[in-house]
């Protein structure tokens, strides 16, 4: 059974979390599915929820720059430029993963992608669950991504799950992806034009 919880049910929707549980959340691309990505039992949850295939990583939300140096082994010069240029907002930054982080969700990369969300409301949520959130996309795998609480809950009417409901997603496109392992280079063009961001790297 979908539970749909008003906008103003941070507070409930964080101690889902806690207790291992998935909640659909409005970001400020595409609604996305917020899970504790630190309890394997919530992980598993969320990969048999999308029908995700087990080699793709889960992308990983954070509210400060504490969290950003906890999860990854070391920060590129460049992601002091593209952070303070384009975070909050929708883009995704993929570094180098501290070695703690749970492989479920690398996919065993040793790669982790992060983002600090725009929305406010996504990053109280994060604070009140205290510990960063999975962001992946809340619909089916291979499916298009929700941009509302009843899209949410037309693809999964049958699933035990809980939708904070925000209203309309603000963006129909998901954030983009910023490689910055090695040579900086966009996997994915979202939100942000990939020219956009480049640029801001010379």
């Amino acid at each position: 059974m979908t539970v749909i919880l008003p906008r103003t049910g941070i507070r409930e929707a964080a101690a889902v979390i806690r207790s291992g549980g998935v909640v659909a959340i409005p970001t400020d691309t595409v609604y996305g599915f917020a899970a504790d990505p630190f309890q394997p039992g919530a992980v598993e949850r969320l990969f048999r929820l999308k029908g995700r295939p087990e080699n793709k990583p889960i992308l990983l939300l954070v509210d400060t720059r504490l969290q950003v140096e906890t999860l990854v082994s070391r920060l590129p010069e460049a992601f002091e430029q593209v952070a303070a240029r384009f975070w909050p907002g929708p883009l995704t930054i993929v570094l180098p993963a501290a070695a703690f982080v749970p492989e479920r969700i690398t996919a065993g990369s040793r790669t982790i992608a992060l983002r600090m969300p725009g929305s406010r409301p996504v990053r109280r949520l994060i604070r009140e669950a205290r510990v960063p959130l999975t962001g992946t996309s809340a619909n089916r795998s291979g499916r298009p991504a929700a941009r509302s609480a009843r899209e949410v809950r037309e693809q999964f009417p049958a699933a035990p799950l809980w939708v904070l409901d925000g209203g309309p997603a603000p963006l129909t496109a998901p954030s983009t992806i910023l490689d910055l392992t090695g040579e900086p280079r966009i996997l994915r063009e979202g939100a942000i034009p990939a020219a956009a961001v480049l640029c801001c790297l010379h």
